[in-house]
């Protein structure tokens, strides 16, 4: 009896039967320098994503097109790439940890929020450096609805800037700009879903049978209905239930967050292909981490809870596995705001070599509520661990809520009732409870069940709002101290401390 072939030697045999058709398109690059470096990490990176394709899409006739249309779609993207941006990839390879140097600070803010638009984001690169940043996040940028957009989180168009913001020249420039002053640029990439916008659902919506596929249509509330079973409302409020009904082609469709962003069909291999399209383009224009926005969902499986299932680590990965063909400075970053169990997963270097730290933000407002640190300690002393090649960002405050993320079992160690303890805390940063010094809002919040989640800026979750409506400069300087803090501890521990701008400057609610 033969042994089967692995999938070491099946991946060498396909790109050996891909090459021909690479030597025919490319013919004018074969003996180029170019060309032999993206020879010599096809050769190293191609068996990975081959096995990770297999996984996702072995099941589908034509994988063999799908696996040439992906190398291909990588070749161009090297080729296309910048000679500064090819240097910065052969650095970044010889030094792969560079992102857990000590002189690692981010920033994170809206482009107009807080410069206007590009062009006068540009001329605050002085301001960065005074700040000493060497990572700045972009909050997203590009051309999405008119009117609700989810912030920016529904997508119409990955290769056009917001006009308000500027142009995507504009953007080209400021990369550039960042890079030369040491600043890594920092954009969310939305991938879960599009905007309803976006040309592929306009397609679908006008009843083009191919990009149907691309999102997950059905014809009635039959297959909504069994799916809904088992998953959780992300905005109860706003949009109960997963799926919505379109008008126009009068079907169902999946919509985990809003009715106007439609979730992708990854189980579809051309939404692979397209969304790395996306993404090289990206890293062809000069960012150089992306943050993977809701990457917890990405995947669907019917009778599960669609969320963090093994196959969404795979289709990470795959796109982790073609970034080192194409372009290997690239990194991800991890936005899975789930159970700390599962955010855990996501961090390493095949996957996500940087991850948001949402359980340490939730614990370090938890002590400044309680005036202890017996949950952070317990938690942080085993969960702050992560593969030696990854680093968390850890962060204060974000543009999102702050949802009390840690885990129950920790908190009853300690004799610490999980829900009770979740209430007490949206309470206390709302200003509910009594001797608060918080001035949060609730976000989300259920009165039959008391669950919430906390919005508010860093200053007036402090007490800085409450200390200077009373005018009390002893209050004032407590609430300095706290904000010192919770900075001293995310700069001091391992990983990449995050300000969100304006936050330096202690700025308060906006309640307009």
């Amino acid at each position: 009896m033969h042994e089967q072939p692995t999938h070491s030697h099946e991946a060498n045999r396909t790109l050996a039967r891909i090459r021909p058709w690479l030597a025919y398109e490319f013919a004018e690059h074969l003996s180029t320098p170019a060309w032999q470096e993206f020879e010599q990490r096809l050769v190293a990176h191609f068996p990975r994503l081959f096995h990770l394709l297999v996984a996702l899409y072995g099941d589908h006739y034509d994988l063999f097109y799908h696996l040439t249309q992906v190398v291909t779609l990588a070749a161009h993207s090297w080729l296309e790439r910048s000679p500064d941006l090819k240097a910065l990839d052969r650095e970044r390879e010889a030094n792969p940890t560079w992102f857990q140097s000590e002189k690692m600070i981010g920033g994170v803010c809206y482009v107009d929020l807080f410069a206007g638009d590009l062009q006068a984001l540009r001329k605050k690169i002085p301001y960065f450096k005074e700040l000493g940043l060497t990572y700045l996040h972009l909050m997203p940028l590009f051309k999405a609805p008119e009117g609700d957009s989810d912030g920016g989180y529904a997508v119409s168009d990955y290769r056009t800037v917001d006009a308000r913001l500027g142009t995507m020249a504009d953007l080209r420039a400021l990369a550039d700009a960042l890079r030369k002053a040491g600043i890594s640029l920092v954009l969310d990439f939305v991938f879960n879903h599009t905007a309803d916008e976006h040309r592929w659902a306009q397609a679908a919506l006008a009843g083009d049978a191919d990009h149907e596929e691309y999102y997950y249509f059905f014809p009635d509330r039959t297959m909504p209905d069994a799916y809904d079973r088992t998953l959780r409302e992300i905005f109860p409020d706003q949009h109960p239930g997963s799926f919505s009904y379109r008008d126009e082609n009068d079907k169902w469709v999946w919509t985990t967050f809003n009715t106007f962003q439609l979730d992708l069909n990854y189980r579809n291999p051309m939404v692979f292909y397209e969304m790395a399209g996306e993404m090289l383009f990206l890293a062809n224009v000069g960012c150089e981490v992306l943050r993977l926005d809701a990457l917890a969902f990405i995947w669907k499986e019917l009778g599960t809870s669609c969320e963090s299932l093994p196959k969404a680590h795979q289709l990470v990965q795959a796109f982790n596995a073609l970034l080192r063909i194409a372009a290997p400075s690239l990194l991800f970053k991890s936005e899975a705001i789930v159970h700390p169990d599962e955010v855990a997963k996501y961090i390493g270097e095949e996957e996500c070599q940087l991850s948001y730290n949402p359980l340490l933000m939730a614990l370090l407002w938890n002590s400044l509520a309680t005036r202890e640190v017996r949950l952070l300690r317990h938690a942080m002393s085993y969960r702050f661990q992560i593969p030696a090649e990854s680093a968390w960002v850890n962060y204060i405050r974000c543009h999102d809520d702050i949802g009390w993320t840690f885990d129950d079992g920790d908190a009853g160690a300690l004799g610490i009732n999980g829900y009770d303890h979740r209430r007490f805390l949206n309470s206390f940063y709302t200003g509910r409870f009594t001797g608060s010094f918080a001035r949060g809002l609730p976000f989300q919040e259920n009165p039959k069940t008391g669950d919430a989640r906390i919005s508010g800026s860093l200053a007036s979750l402090a007490g800085l709002e409450y200390a200077l409506q009373l005018d009390d400069a002893a209050e004032i300087e407590l609430a300095i101290r706290r904000i010192l803090l919770l900075h001293a501890l995310i700069f001091s521990m391992g990983g990449i401390p995050l300000i969100y701008l304006g936050d330096e400057v202690g700025w308060l609610n906006d309640y307009r």
